[in-house]
């Protein structure tokens, strides 16, 4: 029998993209959050909190291998003290760890925290793999529709993006977690570097409307961070193959799907027949 594989904050983006193929690999997965589903299908969800380092324990028992995805805006690098603290108590014999691109070089509180809990994980005396990853395309797409939707579109200048692919980033997290640890593995952002202004741009023409882009500098320490790219991946990074336009593609073709069809009754009835 198997050992589960515990996955924290599997209910996630990421997460929902993972755990299917860790159960596709032959591994029995646990799911960890703060509001469980009913187990099913080879996966147990129990719940827990690993910030305020609830529920760790029970979720741990017969625990060798925890992919950690579970995050939020703050509490990060608090997390992954409990998480460390619990695992180390359980044995655990590999622990992995999802980060951001530039961890370790913006001068962002968020980037901090990141960079905060790797050190936990890394000095926590688990074996450990630790992946850091670009954005979402599914992040960034909110951000720039946000500004397109304005008049005056802001596009800061020096602010750019490599967003990849959430199914290239669970493929990546579930080879890690069931290979041997690894420490820090080579980045994963997208194929492309895109200024947000060009971003926009793309986005705009898929709805069949053009922006007039007001630009900017971003002042500062933060500024100057991102006009140098520090936020961006090196060279030796592993890069995905989906494009922003191929993305808003499929996402307009997944939302136009989705759209319910009249059925003939509605069609005969809005005729006026």
């Amino acid at each position: 029998m198997n050992t589960p594989i515990l996955v924290t904050g599997g209910t996630g983006t990421i997460g929902r993209h993972v755990v299917p193929l860790l159960r596709a690999a032959g591994a029995d997965v646990r799911v960890l959050s703060r509001h469980p589903r009913a187990s099913a299908d080879g996966v147990e969800h129990v719940a827990g909190d690993t910030v305020k380092g609830e529920g760790l324990d029970a979720a741990l028992t017969g625990v060798e291998t925890v992919l950690h995805l579970a995050g939020g805006a703050k509490g990060d690098d608090v997390a992954a003290r409990n998480l460390v603290a619990a695992a180390r108590e359980a044995g655990v014999r590999h622990l992995v760890l999802i980060s951001v691109v530039g961890a370790d070089r913006m001068p962002i509180g968020y980037f901090r925290m990141k960079h905060a809990a790797e050190q936990e994980i890394a000095g926590g005396g688990i074996p450990f793999s630790i992946l850091r990853v670009a954005q979402l395309h599914d992040f960034v797409l909110p951000v720039v529709r946000t500004m397109a939707r304005m008049p005056l579109a802001p596009a800061p200048r020096g602010l750019r993006f490599e967003p990849v692919a959430v199914e290239e980033v669970a493929a990546r997290l579930a080879a890690i977690t069931l290979a041997e640890p690894a420490g820090l593995v080579p980045d994963l952002a997208g194929p492309e570097v895109l200024d947000v202004a060009d971003m926009i741009r793309v986005y705009s023409a898929t709805q069949g409307r053009t922006r007039r882009l007001m630009r900017f500098g971003i002042p500062g320490a933060v500024g100057r961070a991102y006009r140098e790219g520090r936020n961006l991946a090196d060279a030796a990074a592993v890069r995905g193959t989906m494009t922003w336009q191929a993305f808003l593609d499929a996402n307009a073709t997944a939302a136009a799907s989705a759209q319910p069809r009249p059925n003939a009754e509605a069609r005969v009835s809005t005729s006026g027949r």
